[in-house]
């Protein structure tokens, strides 16, 4: 959902480029956020004082200021708050010019020397979403939302929308604070051509879509860009009614409220660890009570509701934007990430809303191989040691992301039309366009768990029923091999060899394969399981398992990503997608409920939507675990409030997956027709 530096969770500070997630994020994730949204090229933490030089190169400033003047404006909105926004307008009276919005709860300052500044003589490297945009002349305007940094009002994580919301003193509406924005650029701005246009990253992007509800009719163009959709359901707070633990920490922990209107803070915190190991510390602390302990009463005010609410109640419901989604009068254009570890359904969930609620729109969506907001400053042609054989995030800006904007705001025709869908094809590594999300073509079929770990299109036959493993909560799987604080962004295609030696973790292969297999579409686990426990998470991996023989003998090291181990890419694992489902909320999120030690009962869960090809040659693989620490919080394996639970809650328990033929746990996924 979120990060600081993106929300980590993170909401992207929007500046220029793809901004901080409004949830959270890591803080590697965070850094990149920030980055983006202050115009600096993305970078992790390492980066940051590079990039923050980068950002106040005077070659940069000069450039800009030659061809643009700021100006920094409180504009009112219907009940009196002001907002913060500033404007950057081309010198050039002789033309009229469309308006491309962003706005951000991440501060719209500029960051530079190591701090983020307000004021007119402050110019960031990059004004719009890419350098195509500030060539072509558009009137950029970046607004800082309503009780956030310079703006005055309350503000609200994910501003709940809707007729029956009762608002405190200086809360308002996104949609509405949008509109009054609106009349007020298009009366007191010259040269602007009565057309605007709004994009934004992670929070920013839940600002976007948030802010075409029953939208301004100069709004002709939005793009929601890993939008935040709904905390709860698959984005940054929780992934199958588990918490999403380490993200959400380090996003909370620098992500604050702030007495506004004020520019600080200017630099973000870091929580100090005290280690170089995040599964140590949370391993050590063990309970939610004691882990909130560590933070700061600031840090909490943010974090504990997250947590405490661990039902799908109505403090979610009413910041979910998806059912409001409606008088959308601008042309849409949602893009997410394959990789992206904060916002992976939000992309999917707005396109489907738009789609259904607003039939008289182009309303497209962009999928590509990319981390959070990896598709605004990064090359996009590998991801830790996983390539993807092109750059596809300069394919993106240039040729979708771009040439979209100038259609729909300036009138002029792309050379090639843009699809509704355009989709990255992993593993085959080739862009698809789809005339609707999943493929028409794509068609149902099941991988099923067999006897001694084989993995097939053939539903089981007599033999062995189940298998099982003891789940330790005090010896929790970890989800990457390698230390580390945060949540790196290489662990959504991260090698899990390391796993797949446990005795914790259940694995099914296929055969070697005699022809390329494309999965396009949600992936749904479909289980049949048991536990001596009274609760218990159910973690599933799709990976990618590569030949026994494969070029590339050591890993590549990628600035933006953290170090990965050399060892050699023959037989590496890549995960495809990962997520669990938290046992109780089998039959609901909203009433969840205790297993009966010992009875077997089906699951059937979405893990998410994938677009991948494995390659003749490859091996599918499964996986199967009960804990993916810190990735995911704990599951104590007792039927206990985990927000509440104390350590003698946290206990061993027998997990059974059974594959008999009255019993066929399996994978079931949409296949597409081989070319």
């Amino acid at each position: 959902m979120a990060n600081i530096a993106i929300k980590t969770y993170t909401h992207f500070f929007a500046l220029s480029a793809p901004k901080e997630p409004m949830i959270r994020r890591p803080l590697p994730v965070l850094t990149l956020m920030l980055s983006l949204a202050f115009g600096a090229p993305f970078a992790h933490a390492a980066n940051a004082a590079a990039a923050a030089a980068a950002d106040n190169a005077p070659a940069a400033q000069r450039d800009l200021r030659e061809t643009y003047t700021k100006y920094e404006y409180r504009i009112p909105m219907r009940d009196g708050t002001r907002l913060f926004t500033v404007v950057y307008v081309p010198k050039d009276r002789s033309k009229s010019y469309p308006f491309l919005i962003n706005r951000t709860p991440y501060s719209v300052g500029v960051y530079a020397d190591g701090e983020r500044h307000y004021g007119v003589d402050w110019f960031p490297k990059q004004l719009g979403p890419s350098k195509e945009f500030d060539d072509a002349g558009y009137i950029f305007v970046k607004q800082d939302v309503r009780g956030r940094y310079m703006s005055e009002g309350k503000w609200v994580e994910m501003t709940p929308h809707g007729k029956d919301i009762k608002r405190a003193p200086g809360e308002g509406s996104e949609s509405q604070d949008m509109h009054d924005t609106m009349e007020w650029l298009l009366k007191h701005i010259p040269n602007n051509n009565g057309k605007a246009g709004i994009y934004g990253i992670s929070y920013p992007g839940f600002y976007t879509s948030a802010s075409i509800i029953d939208s301004h009719p100069a709004i002709k163009a939005a793009s929601p860009q890993a939008p935040v959709t709904d905390l709860y359901m698959g984005d940054d707070a929780y992934h199958g009614g588990a918490f999403m633990l380490a993200a959400n920490f380090g996003f909370y922990a620098a992500f604050t409220e702030q007495q506004n209107p004020t520019p600080l803070p200017k630099t973000r915190s870091e929580f100090d660890y005290g280690t170089a190991d995040g599964y140590d510390f949370f391993l050590q602390h063990l309970t939610m009570q004691n882990i909130l302990g560590t933070l700061t009463d600031n840090q909490r005010a943010l974090l504990a509701p997250t947590i405490d609410h661990d039902t799908y109640d109505d403090f979610w419901k009413i910041r979910a934007i998806t059912p409001h989604l409606k008088n959308v009068k601008a042309a849409v254009l949602t893009v997410g990430g394959w990789f992206d570890a904060e916002d992976p359904q939000g992309p999917f969930t707005t396109y489907h809303a738009i789609r259904k609620n607003n039939p008289n729109i182009f309303n497209g969506l962009v999928m590509g191989p990319w981390v959070h907001g990896g598709w605004a400053g990064l090359d996009g042609k590998r991801l830790g040691r996983v390539s993807f054989d092109r750059k596809t995030g300069e394919d993106f800006r240039a040729n979708i992301q771009f040439p979209f904007f100038e259609q729909q705001l300036k009138g002029v025709k792309p050379a090639r039309p843009i699809a509704e869908v355009t989709a990255f094809e992993t593993g085959s590594n080739v862009w698809r366009q789809y005339t609707a999300w999943p493929p028409v073509p794509a068609r149902p079929r099941t991988l099923y768990f067999g006897a001694n770990g084989k993995l097939s299109w053939q539903q089981p036959a007599a033999g062995a029923a189940y298998d099982e493993y003891v789940a330790d909560p005090k010896k929790p799987v970890p989800f990457v091999g390698y230390a580390v604080t945060d949540v790196p962004q290489e662990y959504m295609v991260s090698d899990q060899r390391f796993a797949a030696s446990r005795s914790d973790v259940l694995v099914y292969q296929s055969d070697v394969l005699e022809e390329d297999v494309t999965i396009a579409g949600p992936v749904t686990p479909k289980l049949f399981v048991s536990t001596s426990g009274t609760d218990a998470d159910w973690v599933v991996k799709l990976i990618d398992v590569y030949p026994a023989e494969y070029p590339g003998a050591e890993a590549q090291e990628h600035e933006h990503d953290v170090a990965t181990p050399t060892s050699p890419m023959a037989g590496y694992q890549m995960l495809v997608r990962g997520n669990p489902l938290r046992g109780k909320f089998r039959n609901s999120y909203e009433k969840p409920e205790p297993f009966v030690p010992g009875k077997v009962e089906a699951i059937s869960y979405h893990l998410g939507d994938v677009n991948h090809t494995f390659r003749r040659g490859h091996r599918i693989m499964v996986q199967v675990q009960s804990s993916w620490f810190p990735l995911v919080d704990l599951n104590p394996q007792t039927f206990v409030s985990i927000p509440k639970a104390k350590p003698e809650d946290f206990r061993k328990a027998t997990q059974r997956v059974y594959h008999a033929p009255e019993t066929p746990s399996g994978l079931q996924v949409l296949v597409m027709p081989q070319l």
